[in-house]
């Protein structure tokens, strides 16, 4: 009589079937110009994400694992940072980020109710809402036409004495002057916070974004670099600071034990904190109103699968985006065309174009002719976020007028460069650009 298989048997089996599975169902999809629709932007992924993916769910270590320790280690590797914290979104990262620095372990330079957060007025709204949740002032200074990021003495310009922290995103993955800012921060004692969601991998000075402030944040969410479905991290150098992340991440208790371990600090139950008892179970005491935020198992497998191709992945995106620079030049007498910042080595999220002034058409007119041809359009985020409707009652203030966002609000939108997108693909999306113009000029 044969012996049943064992469980690695049955383990292997199943993960070669999933790799079968994945070229049955998956492989030969593509994108055809003229019939499919072309996204903006959208998950690239082969047998080992979800080989990867099937392994943590056999596993059935459904929280925090083996997986997201070797993810976390993979990250703060890539970036050349100390510390690396997986949260279940770029969202709750930015966050977790911000909350991490009004803890008042930060001995007088925490951020508290009423300090002014400089932002970027065309942001995407989770760099602000943390800020006006938390009840700090946002100081909105203006951005700049083609790299889309607002100029550092612009931003330095805003600074007051109320001003505890600087908090901007490398808009689509073009890296603002962040060297010149995060010098000025460190001789002030502000926090600098990176939202570097949709720059993975981006450069500024041959040196990595992310790199330069306090905190880093990124997102993996599909339209971004790398994908775990939904998820984030946010890295630091700082031990002090990271520990104020994991706490705020972790329900805000103070012990620092990971998910299923015990003890770590060996004097578990010699604590005395707060008004409890001494040897009060120290992963029962909290030190911070916090939330709890974590990254599943499976996502950081599927995330740690995707680290394999994240080099490949950015250099897809500029030869994509370098590409449309070239097809669509010839119509820069009507459209702004996006720019790197000086210095600076993008890792693109999107192709950005804004409409010069006069021109005989309107963003929706383009926008609806792309889209009736199949080409996905996108805004550039909340346009001028002061505008939103969830922020009219937000206290704020405005150094300047923010002209620039007032156009980007009207006149920007992005289609995709993202690595599913190929040179057929753009041909056609640059088609579709000259039978649009040629009906307009």
């Amino acid at each position: 009589m044969a012996s049943s298989p064992s469980k690695e048997e049955l383990r292997r089996e199943i993960l070669d079937l999933t790799a079968e599975y994945y070229r049955a169902a998956f492989a030969a999809r593509k994108i055809v110009p003229g019939e499919s629709y072309i996204p903006t932007s959208g998950r690239v992924f082969d047998e080992k994400e979800m080989v990867n993916l099937v392994d943590s769910a056999l596993d059935f270590w459904l929280t925090e694992g083996r997986f997201n320790q070797a993810f976390e280690e993979r990250l703060a590797d890539f970036f050349g940072l100390k510390f690396a914290s997986t949260v279940n979104s770029g969202s709750s990262a930015n966050l977790i980020a911000f909350y991490a620095l009004t803890s008042e372990k930060l001995s007088g330079r925490e951020i508290r109710k009423g300090d002014e957060v400089i932002e970027t007025a065309s942001c995407f709204p989770t760099t602000l809402a943390p800020v006006v949740q938390f009840g700090a002032v946002p100081v909105f200074v203006d951005t700049q036409l083609s790299t889309y990021n607002p100029l550092a003495k612009d931003v330095l310009a805003a600074v007051t004495g109320k001003t505890k922290a600087i908090f901007l995103a490398h808009t689509l993955g073009n890296p603002y002057e962040v060297e010149e800012i995060a010098d000025f921060c460190k001789k002030r004692g502000i926090w600098l916070i990176e939202d570097c969601c949709d720059a993975l991998g981006a450069k500024y000075k041959g040196r990595k974004v992310g790199t330069f402030g306090d905190i880093a944040t990124v997102s993996f969410y599909p339209a971004h670099q790398i994908t775990c479905g939904e998820g984030g991290a946010v890295l630091t150098n700082n031990a002090l600071l990271d520990k104020n992340i994991r706490s705020f991440r972790d329900w805000g208790r103070d012990c620092w034990c990971a998910t299923g371990k015990e003890n770590t600090c060996g004097v578990r139950f010699k604590w005395k904190l707060g008004k409890l008892p001494r040897g009060y179970d120290h992963k029962y005491i909290y030190s911070h109103v916090g939330f709890n935020l974590k990254m599943t198992d499976m996502q950081a497998a599927v995330g740690l699968a995707q680290m394999e191709k994240l080099e490949g992945f950015i250099r897809k995106r500029a030869e994509n985006h370098a590409y449309f620079v070239s097809s669509l030049k010839k119509f820069s007498d009507y459209l702004i065309l996006p720019e790197a910042t000086h210095n600076s080595e993008p890792s693109w999220f999107g192709f950005l174009i804004t409409l010069r002034k006069g021109v005989p058409f309107s963003r929706s007119e383009i926008t609806e002719y792309l889209e009736s041809q199949k080409v996905a359009t996108r805004l550039l985020f909340g346009g001028n976020i002061t505008k939103q409707p969830a922020f009219q009652k937000t206290v704020f203030r405005v150094p300047k007028p923010l002209r620039n966002s007032d156009i980007v609000m009207n006149n920007t939108f992005w289609i995709g460069c993202y690595p599913g997108i190929s040179k057929e693909t753009i041909d056609y999306t640059v088609g579709v650009f000259e039978e649009f113009m040629e009906s307009k000029i």
